[in-house]
Parts: C-alpha cells; structure tokens; sequence
C-alpha cells in the first residue's frame, strides 16, 4: 500500500483531506482555469499550432499530476518556454502539412514525457542540477526575447516567416514593416496597455480573460474581420480524443536532444517553483524523482490526447497558491474549467483577434528578461557572467536547442577549468592565537617562521590538477625568501586524491625526501588517511608526518611530543 501511495500521492493526503480546504480549492481552481483559457491559447500559437491545442494541453495533464504529483499547489500546463522550444524543434524539421506538425507536438510530448519518467524511475533527477543559473538565466531571457518577436506577425498584423534566430527576425521585419496593418498595432498596442495597467492596480483581476472577452465582442459587433484584423475563427468544440503519435524513426533520432532538453528544462522550471511555494508555506513534500515521475506521466498521457509539452508555470503556480490552494483537488478544479470551455464555450472564441494573444504573450514573457542578475554577476564573478552571455548570444543568433546545449558545455567546461588550478594560499599564524590565514589577506596580522612554509590547497587532487599543483609547489618553495626545511600542507579542503595525483605525490615526496624537507600533512580525512596507510607511503618516507592540526605540525618541528589523543587523530585508519 505504501508503495502505491509514493506513485500515487493523492491516496495519502485526500485520506486525511480537511472540509475547510475545499473554499480554497475551488477558488483556486476557477481562477487558474479561467487563467488558463488566453494563457494556453496564447501559449499554442507560440508552439505553432493552432490555440484549441492550448486547451487541450491544460486539461489532461492537470490532472495526471493532482493524481501523482507531490507538490500541493504547482499548476501544470503548458508554457512559454516549452511552446518556443516546441516550435524550434519541429520548425527545422521542413514539415510539409500542419497536420503533420500536430502530430509530431503531440508525439513530443510523448518522448520527452518518457524521458522524464525514465529518469526519475531511475533516480536521476540530480542531472537538472547540470543547468546553471548563469546557463538558464542567459537562456531564459534570450527566449523570453525571441517568444516576444516571434509574436510580432500577430502584433503587427502581418506575415513574418517563422524564425528563432534574432538577426533574421530583425530582417524580415525591415522587409515586411511597410506593411504593417494599422488596426492590429492599435488592438495590440490597447491590449498591451490594459494588461499592464490591470497588473499594476488590479493584480486579482482577471485581466488576460477581461481583454479576450472584450476586444471579442467588440470585434464581433463590428466585423473587424472585413477590416483585415486577423481572428482566431473556428476552434473546435468537444473533448480531445485518443490519438497515438506517429514519428518516423528519423524524426524520432532528430528530435532526442530536443526531447532531453525540454525534459530536464521542464523539470527544472516546475521543481524550482514547486520548491519556492514549498519555502513560503514551510511543508516539506516535495520529492525530486517522483516529481519526474508526475511530470512523465503527466505529458504521455498529453500527448496520448493531442497535448504538445507541459510543466508547472510560474505564473499560474503563483496565482494558484494566492488564491487559496491547498491541495492537487484545485488542479481537478482547473482541468473541469477547461473541459467546460471545450464542451460548450469554443464558438464564443471566433471573433478573438489573435493581436490579443500576441499581446497576452508579450506581458506574460516580459517578467522572464533578467537584468538584476547578469548585473549582479558581473560585479562578482565575470567568468560566469560571460557564461551567461555566451549562452544568451547563441540562444538569440544561432538557435535554442544550441544556445542550451552550448550553455551547459560551456558551464561544465569552466567548472573543469576552474577545478584544474584550485586556490593555494600561503598561511601564517594570527598573533598570539591558534588561527591560521592567508599572509595576502593579513599580512599585518600574521607571523611566519623560519624555514616553514606552510600551505593550503582548495580543491581535490586529481589528474587534472595534479601537475598545477606540483608547479605551483616549487614554485613557492622557490620564492620562499629562505631554504624551506619544512612544508606544511594544510589539507582539509583535499577531500578526494586519485591514482594520478597519488603518483605525483610519490615523485614528490622523493624529492622532498632528496632536498632534505619534511612535508606536514594536516586535517586529513579519513578516506585520504586510509590511501596513505593502504599504500604504504607513510612507511616508505621517513620524511612524511600526519599531525592532527597545524599547531601539533609546528609542535613537531620544534621537536615537542603529540599528545595522545592528537596522536590517536593523526593515526586513525579504517581496518575494515
């Protein structure tokens, strides 16, 4: 029973479900599923397809995750992020028919589901934690750049190929700018206006769902239509049906990376809201790897249903949690908001303007452009800042799927860099106390001794470094401003030494042992002290000590005894 609860958390809490939840759920649950109705449609026009997919993408997979999600108020939908991933992928695919694209959204949705589902049957939700902040704030804000462009055929009312390259948006719009439909900009540029003035000073306003409703209206009784104003016209009417996904086995080896990517990005962006609604209501039951189970389950059963890609969003999640949810019964709330729209609602949307949507999309991803972090990062750390820009100009030039990807890489390739040469500082006793810093740091503050130099490294030895550390070694003792008898290595931070760097160790302790210096190791972990031991280099160099602490290494210099029970710590090893 306790491992049918873990997959299916909702036989827990609805167990131990409380009457005075229900007013929260069902205010919550109206209020996203209203949200819901411009936001998904809105959301399906930037994945390319047409806005009944975004219904039909808020529906099922609500609740797939009320069912198997640990998270109380995360509100699963689709998303800005996923939608222009969406359209990328399937835009450099060459397709020939929209009903191909249809299909091959809905089979995304699919394979990235299995993914998700995979990996967190496997226990690999920590993979997410590959995506940096600098990589995903680099990558969020050019996407961000790039759904708004994307939106501008919409917004000015005229026939922009569809890229998701900056510089080729840029000149289109110069070629095509002339004609520009008048009426479109003055809906979209009103549209835009109503949103941000209802954001600023009626936040609990439905403002998206105000807009729709209005400029529909309006449109209908004025027949913009004959005015040249593009409409949304006929959305289907009823509940999605049951359709199996067809993908060619090219299209299947085409869009893996694009499915991995939109997996782990998807899972990141729900667990990362799930975790900030968790903080703010102090509960604890999020679990990483069934939140991957949930969120799997919650796209193969989408995709099964003519859904493209979904995730818990921000916003929705946000508003959702302020209005009082309490459980997953507010996203089964939701989803029955959306299946009422579907049955009986779909012809009312006819006369909707798609310069609205654009305008909805356009307020909705203009939150997601960071500015505070890239300042703060190039304050404080520019090596990761250019991370950050690196990513965000391959997002904007050359293309989405490489702009993360190339993100990552170059993450990954800085962490390598900057774990091949660790900081080594040269430590010295603060006057008349037992403390140990670094002589650039206190330099007035510290005393020396003679003929002792006295090192820390921070960072692990590996093969990667073990040649840096070695340089840097003789380098030191070079500079030393008197011949160095003695070589203390402060050695708490060297929690891990491989095989390539314990054979360096041995050349080096060779020489140490030939130029007539003792070399101090202090704060040994356990696991090192056992390698020392286990290899029998202790044994081997009569020049090589183990001391508990720096002030029991110059104790030894000076020729003082151990005490027993430093001399217990220092010896300590594991016989099993």
């Amino acid at each position: 029973m306790n491992s049918i609860q873990h997959y299916f958390p909702i036989l827990s809490w609805l167990k131990t479900y409380s009457p005075s939840f229900l007013k929260g759920d069902i205010a919550a649950g109206i209020t996203v599923g209203i949200m819901l109705i411009p936001q998904g449609m809105a959301y399906a026009m930037i994945a390319g397809l047409p806005p009944v997919y975004g219904l039909y993408a808020a529906l099922f997979p609500q609740i797939v995750y009320a069912i198997m999600g640990t998270s109380r108020q995360l509100a699963v939908g689709p998303v800005a992020m996923d939608s222009l991933l969406v359209a990328a992928g399937l835009g450099a695919l060459s397709l020939t028919t929209n009903a191909e694209y249809i299909a091959l959204a809905s089979f995304l949705a699919l394979f990235m589901g299995t993914i998700q589902l995979l990996l967190g049957g496997l226990k690999l939700g920590f993979l997410v934690n590959f995506l940096s902040k600098p990589v995903i704030s680099g990558f969020t804000s050019a996407a961000a750049i790039i759904i708004a462009l994307s939106q501008l055929n919409h917004l000015l009312g005229i026939d922009i190929p569809r890229s998701n390259k900056l510089h080729e948006l840029f000149f289109y719009l110069i070629e095509l700018g002339p004609q520009t439909h008048l009426l479109s900009v003055l809906i979209s540029g009103i549209g835009i206006s109503f949103l941000l003035i209802a954001k600023k000073h009626f936040p609990k306003l439905p403002g998206a769902l105000l807009l729709v409703f209005l400029t529909t209206f309006i449109a209908a009784q004025n027949n913009w239509e004959s005015l040249g104003v593009t409409l949304v016209k006929e959305v289907p009417e009823g509940l999605p049906s049951f359709v199996w996904p067809k993908a060619s086995l090219s299209q299947v080896y085409e869009l893996f990376p694009l499915a991995l990517t939109l997996a782990l990005i998807a899972f990141m962006e729900a667990i990362s809201v799930a975790k900030a609604v968790e903080e703010k209501e102090k509960t604890n039951y999020l679990n990483p790897n069934q939140e991957l189970i949930a969120l799997g389950s919650a796209n193969i059963v989408g995709g099964l249903f003519q859904a493209f890609p979904t995730t818990g969003g921000f916003s929705r999640t946000a508003v959702n949690h302020d209005a009082g949810a309490k459980t997953g019964v507010a996203a089964l709330f939701s989803a029955a908001v959306v299946g009422l729209t579907l049955l009986f609602f779909t012809s009312f949307f006819y006369h909707l303007p798609t310069a609205v949507l654009g305008a909805i999309i356009l307020v909705a991803v203009g939150k997601l452009i960071d500015l505070s972090y890239p300042k703060k990062l190039w304050k404080n750390n520019r090596s990761e800042f250019y991370v950050l820009l690196f990513t965000f100009s391959i997002t904007l030039f050359v293309g989405i799927k490489e702009g993360i990807l190339l993100g990552v890489f170059a993450a990954l390739l800085y962490m390598v860099y900057q774990n091949t040469r660790p900081h080594i500082a040269v430590l010295g006793r603060i006057k008349n106390t037992h403390y140990f810093k670094n002589i650039d740091r206190f330099s007035n503050e510290v005393t020396t001794f003679p003929h002792v130099l006295i090192l820390r490294f921070d960072g692990q030895l590996f093969f990667g470094n073990q040649r840096y550390f070695k340089q840097q070694l003789s380098h030191l003792i070079k500079q030393h401003p008197e011949s160095v008898n003695h070589l203390v290595l402060a050695a708490a931070p060297i929690n891990y030494i491989d095989a390539s760097a314990m054979e360096m160790l041995s050349l080096l302790f060779e020489e140490l042992k030939e130029n007539g210096t003792n070399l101090y190791w202090t704060g040994l972990s356990g696991p090192i002290r056992d390698q020392f031991h286990n290899l029998g280099v202790l044994s081997r160099f009569n020049n090589l000590f183990v001391c508990s602490s720096l002030e029991a290494a110059l104790n030894a210099i000076e020729g003082k005894a151990p005490s027993e029970i430093e001399k217990s710590i220092a010896t300590q090893r594991n016989n099993h």
